[in-house]
């Protein structure tokens, strides 16, 4: 636990740490995911979250997500769950 009271993974983090994280959650079978993911991050589709998510809020969002074919729809969707005002 940090000073705060918050854990470190709720602490702001950089996209490198977000993915180490997502990466952690998705399987080697769905790299076609996991690399969706990386892509829609580097092209502005998906933004980090703008407040700390914990693990387990993550967590679902990604067992969501994996529930799919990567898709735009799949990714708007979970692009909304990383940041509910995004609007995408």
């Amino acid at each position: 636990m940090l000073p705060t009271g918050r854990t470190i993974e709720e602490e702001d983090l950089p996209l490198s740490a977000l993915l180490a994280r997502i990466r952690k959650l998705v399987p080697r079978s769905d790299d076609q995911h996991y690399d969706e993911i990386v892509r829609s991050f580097g092209v502005g589709t998906l933004r980090p979250p703008p407040t700390p998510m914990t693990d387990g809020e993550l967590a679902r969002a990604i067992a969501e997500f994996l529930k799919e074919r990567p898709s735009s729809e799949s990714v708007a969707a979970l692009g909304r769950r990383l940041d509910p005002t995004s609007g995408v």
